[in-house]
C-alpha cells in the first residue's frame, strides 16, 4: 500500500497546486484582469483571448470535450 499512499500524496500535491492557481485566476478575473474599462485595448483583448484558449485546453481534456471527446454519444475514459 506504500505505492497506493506515495501516488495519494502526489495527487493531493498537484490538486492543491491546481487549487492554488484556480484562486489565482479567480482573483485576477475579480479585478478585471487589473485593466480598468477605460484602459482596455486590442492587446488586452489578445491576452484574455490567449487565457481563454489554454483554459479551453484544459477544460476539453479535463471534462472530455473537443478534441478529447470520445465517439459520438460517449464519453471517453468513461
Amino acid at each position: 500500500m506504500a505505492t497506493n499512499q506515495t501516488a495519494l500524496d502526489a495527487f493531493l500535491r498537484h490538486k492543491t497546486e491546481i487549487d492554488e492557481m484556480l484562486a489565482r485566476i479567480q482573483g485576477l478575473s475579480d479585478a478585471h484582469f487589473n485593466v480598468h474599462p477605460d484602459d482596455v485595448h486590442w492587446g488586452h483583448v489578445g491576452d484574455l483571448a490567449h487565457h481563454a484558449e489554454q483554459l479551453r485546453r484544459i477544460t476539453d481534456a479535463a471534462f472530455h470535450e473537443g478534441e478529447h471527446a470520445g465517439p459520438q454519444g460517449t464519453r471517453s475514459g468513461q
